[in-house]
């Protein structure tokens, strides 16, 4: 057997028909998200809004140490919440159109 035919034979094995090209495209695959992923956070356009630039805009923002656990449970248990009426809000198909 000469050269040619040993390395033939050894290119119709199943471990180099199936095995290695799957092993490229998973590691391959894998590298290739990786670059994908990093443009999209590297071009994305969020950015951090300062607490300044929400007081231009009219929001007021509360203290960090103004809103707790306790006080918003304080507000919860003053609800009456066993009488109560259930209202069902409208459809977009039952809107009534005016000409």
């Amino acid at each position: 057997m000469d050269i040619s035919s040993r390395i033939q034979k050894i290119f119709k094995r199943r471990l180099f028909k199936y095995g290695i090209p799957f092993f490229i495209l998973m590691i391959g695959g894998s590298f290739g998200l990786r670059e994908f992923t990093q443009l999209r956070y590297q071009f994305s356009k969020v950015s951090e809004i300062r607490p300044d630039e929400l007081k231009k805009a009219g929001i007021e923002m509360k203290k960090p140490g103004e809103v707790t656990l306790e006080t918003e449970f304080e507000k919860i248990k003053n609800l009456d919440i066993d009488n109560w009426e259930q209202v069902r809000g409208p459809r977009p198909w039952e809107e009534k159109i005016e000409n």
